[in-house]
Order: structure tokens, then sequence, then C-alpha cells
């Protein structure tokens, strides 16, 4: 799901850089692929993890964004100091503005989709499954004539 979101930063921002969409443009679109995909694993696996402790669904998916926001922050920083480095390179310009333009819009946008989309998907199958543990209301079958019912209590004079 964090892929296009990258899309979302890479297409203006060689708009912008007045840079064409090139080859090296699709490798530096593939190579930020990745490393969105991981993070928006690891916020995955933080939100169960927070799940399996016992921590309420609402709580579990703002804590995750909460704490993960900083380390992917700082890895979104670092692929753009990385990148800046060949930024000014005509060939491998396109790669540094894929892997700098899709990390921020990435790591703005999947941050709060992600853990939003989460909390969609399973605040539904959460209440269903709640409300099918519920014991449902029965009521006892109909006491055909001349049989004792067994809900009833046998009364003998």
């Amino acid at each position: 799901m964090a892929i296009p979101f990258s899309l979302v930063g890479i297409l203006p921002a060689h708009g912008l850089g007045g840079a064409f969409f090139t080859a090296t443009s699709m490798i530096g679109f593939m190579a930020g692929a990745g490393i969105v995909v991981r993070n928006s694993i690891i916020l995955v696996d933080f939100i169960e993890q927070r799940l399996a402790e016992g921590m309420p669904l609402d709580q579990a998916v703002i804590d995750a964004g909460a704490v993960r926001f900083r380390p992917m922050l700082l890895t979104a920083l670092a692929v753009v100091v990385g990148a800046s480095v060949i930024l000014a390179d005509p060939i491998f310009q396109g790669l540094a503005i894929s892997l700098m333009a899709g990390e921020i819009a990435s790591l703005l946008i999947s941050r709060m989709a992600v853990p939003v989309l989460y909390y969609m998907a399973f605040a539904k199958k959460t209440a269903r499954s709640a409300r099918g543990s519920e014991p449902e209301a029965t009521t006892p079958p109909p006491v055909r004539s001349g049989e004792q019912s067994s809900a009833q209590p046998v009364l003998s004079h």
C-alpha cells in the first residue's frame, strides 16, 4: 500500500525539478519501494505486538504511529541526505529525485494511512467477533401435547 504513496511524491518532484522520468528514476523508485514497504510492515507488526500485550485496538494503533514515527523519519532523512550527493549528476539525478521525494511522500502519507486503514479493517472484524461470542438468547422448543419440557420443572402431587 505504501508504494503508490511514494509515486505521489516522485512524479510531481520530477516535474518541479524539470527532470525527465528515466530508467534511473525507475531504479530509485524500486529501491525506495523496499524501504517504504519495510516501514509499513514494521508499523503493522508493532500494532499486532501491542494487541498481543492486551492493548485495545485504538490505543495500539495510536501508540504504533507515535512510537515508530521517529525511526521512520530518521530512515527517510538518511535516504534524503545520501541521495542529495548524486542530485547534481545528470545521469543519476532521476534516481536521487525518486529516492528523496518518494521517501518523504510515503513517510508523510503512509504513516497516517496505514494505521487508519488497519483500524478500519480490524475494528469491524473485532466488533463482529465480539458480537459472535456473546451468548444468544434461546427459547425452549415448543412442548408437544403429552410431553414434559426439560426447561419446565416437573411438579408432582
